[in-house]
């Protein structure tokens, strides 16, 4: 895993982030309804994340995706909130500081787009992810922000920019 890079998605990268994001839902036993894994645009990632204020980071190692993340404005919120979006790793990726690295970028493209917070929203036991946030500055909130149709992700967090 020495060879990984941190790059903007391509439209061929689509098919493969699909893949990535519904195995790590298939191992973690993550609701299929109210989560990420219903967003209609789950297979057409490239296209949804080139808008205005949008980005979309891959990992890729050695010609495979093994990650991926990124921002977006907060749907029907603030528009200084944008949120972090769709972070999800191979488990033979996580644990080696790439998570970070990726958020990191995807904090400095927000900062750049005129972002003045990020919100992101996570599951009760996604507590490796949960740890990762709270490292990187978020914190806990009692309500979600916006409405990102997300109803089966009870746990939100948000970081000053």
């Amino acid at each position: 895993m020495e060879n990984w890079i941190i790059r903007e998605i391509k439209k061929e990268d689509n098919q493969s982030v699909a893949q990535l994001i519904r195995s790590v839902f298939d191992e973690m036993e993550i609701p299929k309804t109210g989560t990420a894994y219903e967003d209609p645009y789950l297979d057409l990632m490239f296209e949804e994340y080139n808008k205005l204020r949008s980005v979309y980071f891959v990992v890729e190692n050695e010609g495979e995706i093994v990650g991926c993340c990124g921002i977006a404005p907060l749907e029907n919120g603030d528009s200084k909130i944008c949120e972090l979006q769709k972070m999800y790793f191979l488990p033979k990726t996580r644990g080696l500081g790439i998570g970070k690295e990726i958020i990191e970028k995807c904090f400095e493209q927000a900062k750049n787009f005129g972002f003045e917070k990020c919100y992101i929203e996570t599951m009760p036991f996604m507590h490796a992810a949960q740890r990762l946030y709270k490292k990187s500055g978020f914190e806990y909130l009692d309500a979600p922000l916006g409405c990102t149709g997300h109803s089966s992700c009870p746990v939100w967090m948000l970081k000053e920019l």
